[in-house]
């Protein structure tokens, strides 16, 4: 599997080799949906890979959907926020949190929020399922918005569009082919599946994105995918950048303490 990689990455940077500025180093992380477990098991294979590689002033990148379908998205939002305050971390805003945050004011987002992991979410804030499912979408949105801290509601607020570091562009889904970077809508930002899987152009930077789920990471010459179904396959992935290098840190369900699966 690492050959396998290995092979990818030589492939998707034979053109033109994408990289970051001298100094840094950035890793990104892939949707995390409610994994509490699978995500304390990659922040400490982040933490250790950093600290065996020479220093850098590194950044981290979240790229949304911390939330839904998983069972601790409230302890996964909190930790998140908690690792800002000792890292740098860059926080994206996912179709997931959009959801939710949309679902405080409208009924019509709500029916849409609770058929993609919205019930989970709310349940993992200390709302009884029971009630969860005995109440009509009217109670329920009181339900939530009285169970989701403000705290909470401002920090998914700040979340952002995208983040540009070097020749990499960091987003949740993707973007639209036709369409200049700093033109792009959130919307497209947040959602786009086609047709930005299949462009085989250049963006004009190498996209680390989200949303898509592949089994494992999906390299291209112009986009690389890392969500690996964290809540479908139990896979977390991670992708570390410095200089033109690029390697992946995994944390899998089956692993206690988390299993690195690196690739450089």
């Amino acid at each position: 599997m690492l050959a396998k990689f290995r092979n990818l990455l030589a492939r998707s940077s034979a053109t033109k080799p994408r990289s970051v500025p001298a100094g840094e180093r950035v890793y990104a992380i892939g949707d995390i949906h409610g994994r509490i477990d699978l995500f304390e098991n990659l922040i400490r294979l982040i933490e250790d890979d950093d600290a065996a590689r020479r220093p850098a002033r590194t950044t981290v990148v979240l790229l949304g959907d911390l939330v839904d379908r998983g069972p601790d998205s409230a302890a996964v939002v909190a930790r998140a926020r908690d690792w800002g305050r000792t890292r740098k971390i860059e926080y994206i805003q996912g179709n997931h949190e959009e959801m939710l945050l949309s679902s405080r004011s409208k009924i019509d987002a709500l029916r849409g929020f609770v058929q993609f992991g919205g019930c989970e979410t709310i349940q993992s804030y200390g709302v009884d399922a029971e009630a969860i499912f005995a109440a009509d979408f009217e109670e329920l949105q009181a339900l939530m918005n009285a169970a989701i801290p403000q705290d909470d509601v401002d920090f998914l607020s700040s979340f952002q569009k995208m983040v540009r570091i070097g020749d990499y562009l960091f987003v949740h889904a993707g973007i639209h082919p036709d369409t200049p970077v700093e033109d792009q809508t959130g919307r497209d930002c947040r959602w786009i599946r086609e047709p930005f899987l299949s462009y085989k152009g250049d963006f004009g930077a190498c996209i680390i994105h989200g949303h898509t789920i592949t089994e494992q990471p999906d390299v291209r010459h112009n986009r690389i995918g890392i969500d690996t179904g964290a809540f479908l396959h139990g896979t977390l992935t991670a992708i570390g950048l410095e200089g033109t290098d690029r390697w992946f840190l995994q944390a899998h369900h089956d692993a206690a303490a988390g299993e690195a699966s690196v690739a450089a």
